[in-house]
């Protein structure tokens, strides 16, 4: 049986622990909410621009339009980028998004695809690496020092740009967790390069609208395309953001409670050894009167 000192060591580890989880609970709560409203105001803006190029490039699908709305038409190489955290102490956060990329990934293999993978985090570029490390082109990491902004964003979609002009994917797909609360992030595949065709609406016909540009077309769409990209990665970050702080701050509660637990247990285990310690001099003492 341990000691009552070791009994007492222990608890005060464990008090020692839950004091640090409680403080980045607190400091997760307090950067959350930032987050989250960022995370928010982002989604209609991002939303709309991706709508407006997909139906552009309906128009543009067959490589009439330029590469970066309608492709390169073949579907041979998939680049996914793959947004993780640059560290852990966050619950099912860079897990879930590396499951996610694992399952793509082993499907897109299977289809005889060719995959290449650029890594946002230095925790998704770790756990992929036990498996696809052939697979990994590039790793982005210490994005968000001291603060998240659109520059980060414009590191990653610069990389993904040069990668596409160079010739070497085909198909560009971002992998990150969507914030929906504290408790639930929903890991999301999204498209980025061609531009989807919007869900659910149907293709414009031929004979419609003609719409006129100023300046040109190509002037514009050279300029809003890169801009798309840099946008949607954008709010991929500040959604991945917000879902690491809710998952940490869940997570570091969980891991107060438990230490508190651990503690409720140690206690009553010191106090029970404590007391059949007494017990055992109690006895000792009265057999010692008694044999006299």
């Amino acid at each position: 049986m341990p000691s009552l000192k070791s009994y007492r060591l222990r608890i005060r580890s464990v008090q020692s622990t839950q004091k640090i989880t409680k403080a980045m609970k607190m400091v997760a709560a307090a950067k959350l909410r930032r987050a989250q409203e960022q995370a928010t105001a982002a989604r209609p803006y991002a939303e709309a621009m991706d709508k407006i190029l997909a139906s552009l490039g309906q128009g543009a699908a067959g490589g009439t339009g330029p590469r970066l709305l309608a492709g390169t038409g073949a579907d041979k190489v998939h680049l996914l980028v793959v947004a993780t955290a640059d560290r852990g102490l966050c619950g099912a956060f860079n897990s879930s998004i590396v499951r996610e990329a694992r399952r793509v990934v082993r499907a897109l293999l299977a289809e005889g695809k060719t995959v290449k993978i650029l890594c946002v985090g230095r925790k998704g570029r770790d756990q992929l690496r036990r498996d696809f490390a052939s697979l990994i082109v590039d790793t982005i990491s210490d994005l968000g020092r001291p603060r998240l902004s659109f520059g980060d964003a414009q590191k990653v979609s610069a990389r993904v740009l040069a990668m596409f002009e160079a010739g070497e994917f085909d198909i560009c797909s971002l992998i990150f967790n969507r914030f929906k609360s504290a408790m639930t992030q929903i890991v999301t595949r999204q498209q980025l390069i061609p531009p989807p065709p919007p869900e659910g609406e149907a293709q414009a016909p031929a004979g419609g609208a003609v719409h006129e540009f100023e300046p040109d077309e190509g002037e514009i769409l050279a300029d809003l395309l890169p801009r798309n990209l840099t946008v949607q990665v954008f709010r991929a970050l500040l959604e991945n953001a917000a879902s690491f702080y809710g998952s940490q701050m869940t997570a570091m509660d969980n891991a107060s409670r438990n230490a508190g637990d651990v503690i409720k247990k140690l206690t009553l285990q010191m106090n029970r050894s404590r007391q059949a310690s007494i017990t055992k001099e109690l006895i000792e003492i009265i057999s010692g009167a008694e044999a006299i």
